[in-house]
């Protein structure tokens, strides 16, 4: 891991998505799944994952979170997934917003494959992160990305 100590805490906040795409059949199907409400135990699992991120990945730290908050809901074509990691320490909370996204996405594939195995998840990203030495970062929309030299920059 790397050296950290020397860091004053701050304020740190970071963003990810994650898409879970699947059929209109699986979609419909959602309310009347038997393991209960795919989106609300994706949500509890991604808030849990995030909570547990030093324990997952070799080389996080582990870090109090002040907030964890994960949000499913439902789109034309499958299950839109955002999460949201807040603390004040001496690292960021990146992975944790990922970790927790992705665990969400995993859950909702696990709740749903028993319907389809074809369900894939997508764009597991980052959105946005605020604080620490780095700076702040907000992931260039996906139509800007055919531009050169513009898939990331750092927000003014």
């Amino acid at each position: 891991m790397v050296d950290v100590s020397g860091k004053q805490p701050t304020v740190r906040k970071a963003e990810a998505s994650a898409f879970v795409a699947m059929s209109p059949e699986v979609l419909r199907a959602l309310p009347q799944n038997p393991k209960g409400d795919p989106l609300e135990v994706a949500r509890i699992a991604g808030i849990q994952a995030a909570k547990r991120t030093a324990e997952l990945i070799p080389m996080c730290h582990p870090i109090p979170l002040s907030k964890v908050d994960v949000a499913a809901a439902i789109r034309k074509d499958g299950i839109a997934i955002r999460s949201l990691v807040r603390t004040t320490a001496v690292t960021g909370v990146e992975m944790e917003a990922l970790v927790a996204a992705s665990v969400a996405a995993l859950t909702v594939y696990d709740m749903c494959k028993a319907l389809d195995k074809g369900i894939a998840i997508r764009e597991v990203v980052l959105l946005r992160k605020s604080g620490g030495k780095s700076g702040d970062y907000q992931r260039v929309p996906q139509q800007q990305k055919s531009q050169p030299k513009q898939q990331a920059q750092r927000a003014p």
